[in-house]
C-alpha cells in the first residue's frame, strides 16, 4: 500500500499548481485525506484535511481561500488545487491518510507519500 504524490514544481507567486496523490494496493475512504507540507527550517504542518473525526473539510488559516482539497474515487486519488501561490507555500508537500483535525491541531495516523516539492519564488 503506498500513496505516490506529482504536480509539484517552481512558479512564481500568483501562480498556481495542483498536486495529486494516487493510492495504490488500497482504496482511499472518503474521510481522512489531507494534505501535510515542512518548509525549509520550519516543522511539518496541516494543510488541510478531511476530518475522520466528523468528515469536515479543514483549512490552515494561512491557505483558507485558495486552496482546495479534493478526490477522485474512480481514480483513487487526491487533489490539492493550490492558487494564489507565496514564497512562504514553499516546502515538501505530503498527502495522507487517516488524517484527524482536533482542537486545532492535525494529526495523521495512515500512510505518507514520499512528498512532492513546491518552490514559490516572488
Amino acid at each position: 500500500a503506498q500513496l505516490v504524490e506529482s504536480g509539484g514544481g517552481s512558479v512564481q507567486a500568483g501562480g498556481s499548481l495542483r498536486l495529486s496523490c494516487v493510492a495504490s494496493g488500497f482504496t482511499l475512504d472518503y474521510y481522512g485525506i489531507g494534505w501535510f507540507r515542512q518548509a525549509p527550517g520550519k516543522e511539518r504542518e496541516g494543510v488541510s484535511c478531511v476530518s475522520n473525526s466528523d468528515g469536515y473539510t479543514y483549512y490552515a488559516d494561512s491557505v483558507k481561500g485558495r486552496f482546495t482539497i479534493s478526490r477522485d474515487n474512480a481514480k483513487n486519488a487526491m487533489y490539492l488545487q493550490m492558487n494564489s501561490l507565496k514564497p512562504e507555500d514553499t516546502g515538501v508537500y505530503y498527502c495522507v491518510t487517516g488524517c484527524t483535525y482536533d482542537s486545532g491541531s492535525y494529526s495523521s495516523f495512515g500512510s505518507w507519500g514520499q512528498g512532492t516539492r513546491v518552490t514559490v519564488s516572488s
